[in-house]
């Protein structure tokens, strides 16, 4: 096989992290057909298939996989060493983006920024709150917070602690209702729901909670969306307990249930072990997130 062609390399890279050879254009500025015959050149160069369409999409094949890596290796490489010429390759600032569920961005990952950003005031971050899950294979944040620990060989987790979350309610709805404390009191009375499908109400179930559909006095599928409406009296709802101490108006029922216990992963990809930014932002952040309540304390100061 000869050389590689560093425009193809580029062109199957931004394809791969993008998914879509129309967004690979834009990014690298070219037309569509430009990076299309780019990207079957190199196919056609490594007599191998890299892409397969999937709807409008391009998705990776096996091959197609395995080459990712090296190339992604090779333009970290690239840009190192641009950097090193210009003498910027350990004080280079930048752009890294972090994922979170509209809770964690709100509460856990903002105060953090502050401090960082006195620490390092040329890395900016970029909050992209979401509650699905971003695919950092493909790019769509540089790292994530995650409730679960990702299986995928190119990506690194670190575990940083255990959090909890119980059940709440505005303080107007237990003065209408009262203050249950028991599992089987939840029978009856109002829940604000997180979705339509079931897997709240599963979710509820095992937690022991014997309620139907007809207890969902309303539904959002937004988390913080879903809080606001526990706060406006609408029903109880389960929330993070470090979100739910700081929220003025709110009482903690069903205290007999026992509390909800999961994980906080962070997690990135490989590339932290050549990108200054994502390494400092990473690690910031694990030392934040692991002191909970302290970081946030400390922020505010």
């Amino acid at each position: 096989m000869d050389n590689l062609d560093w425009n193809q390399l580029k062109a199957f890279l931004e394809t791969a992290e993008t998914g879509s050879l129309s967004a690979a254009a834009r990014k690298l500025g070219l037309t569509q057909p430009t990076l299309s015959r780019q990207v079957a050149a190199i196919e056609q160069r490594m007599g191998v298939t890299l892409f397969e369409r999937v709807g409008k999409a391009m998705a990776l094949t096996p091959t197609g996989l395995d080459l990712l890596e090296h190339a992604r290796a090779m333009g970290a490489a690239a840009q190192a060493l641009r950097l090193a010429a210009s003498g910027r390759s350990q004080s280079v600032g930048g752009v890294v983006s972090v994922s979170a569920t509209y809770g964690a961005a709100a509460y856990f990952v903002a105060p953090l920024v502050r401090k960082l950003r006195e620490k390092e005031p040329t890395i900016a971050i970029e909050v992209i709150a979401s509650d699905a899950i971003s695919d950092l294979l493909r790019r769509e944040a540089d790292i994530a917070v995650r409730h679960v620990k990702p299986d995928q060989p190119d990506l690194i987790a670190r575990f940083v602690r255990e959090a909890t979350a119980n059940f709440y309610a505005s303080e107007d709805w237990v003065r209408v209702h009262g203050h249950p404390r028991h599992a089987e009191e939840a029978a009856h009375l109002p829940f604000v729901g997180a979705d339509r499908s079931g897997h709240f109400l599963a979710f509820l179930h095992q937690q022991g909670l014997p309620l139907s559909e007809a207890n969902f006095s309303c539904y959002a599928d937004h988390s913080m969306a879903q809080w606001s409406l526990v706060r406006h009296g609408m029903g109880i709802g389960a929330m993070v307990d470090e979100i739910a101490r700081d929220t003025p108006g709110i009482v903690r029922v069903l205290d007999e249930v026992p509390p909800v216990r999961f994980p906080i992963w962070l997690v990135t990809h490989r590339e932290l072990r050549t990108s200054r930014p994502i390494r400092v932002v990473f690690e910031a952040l694990a030392q934040g997130l692991a002191a909970g309540d302290r970081a946030r304390g400390n922020a505010s100061d």
